[in-house]
């Protein structure tokens, strides 16, 4: 009986820590976390005029809260689908088209000065985005613009 009992330890503490970095089955931000996260995150806007909080990592997504005080840069995604739910603010999104100057700065990811040929669309509050991967997008902000992020791996 002995020998059995650190044997069962060893397998509790064991499945303790592989359960620790498995994602959560379960997680819940509320209405008052999106809602203040333009004021939270103005003060860490970098260079770029963008501010970014995670909120969870996944298997094969993500979900975070982005803050821009001016428009991007053109980007694409080549394995990840975005979709915006838009908290705070108006912007123009150029989607389609061809960027401008492109240069890959990350694995995956294609950034450029600008869009050449792309459709605009105005957002506002509310509104929600889908953008399937290798589609370029870029937004042009007026004032100030605070979305959720949700990037999807593509299989």
């Amino acid at each position: 009986m002995k020998p059995l009992l650190p044997m069962l330890v060893l397998l509790f503490l064991a499945s303790t820590c592989a359960s620790a970095v498995e994602p959560a089955d379960f997680d819940l931000w509320k209405g008052s976390l999106v809602q203040g996260a333009g004021k939270r995150l103005r003060p860490k806007i970098d260079d770029q005029k963008f501010a970014w909080e995670p909120m969870g990592t996944y298997k094969n997504h993500l979900i975070g809260i982005s803050h821009r005080d001016g428009d991007g840069s053109a980007e694409l995604h080549e394995n990840q689908v975005d979709i915006w739910i838009v908290e705070a603010g108006e912007a123009t999104l150029i989607e389609g088209g061809k960027i401008v100057d492109p240069k890959t700065v990350k694995p995956h990811e294609v950034r450029g000065v600008s869009i050449e040929g792309g459709t605009s669309r105005q957002l506002s509050a509310g509104d929600i985005v889908h953008i399937n991967a290798n589609i370029p997008r870029q937004l042009k902000i007026p004032k100030s613009f605070t979305y959720l992020v949700i990037k999807v791996d593509n299989e």
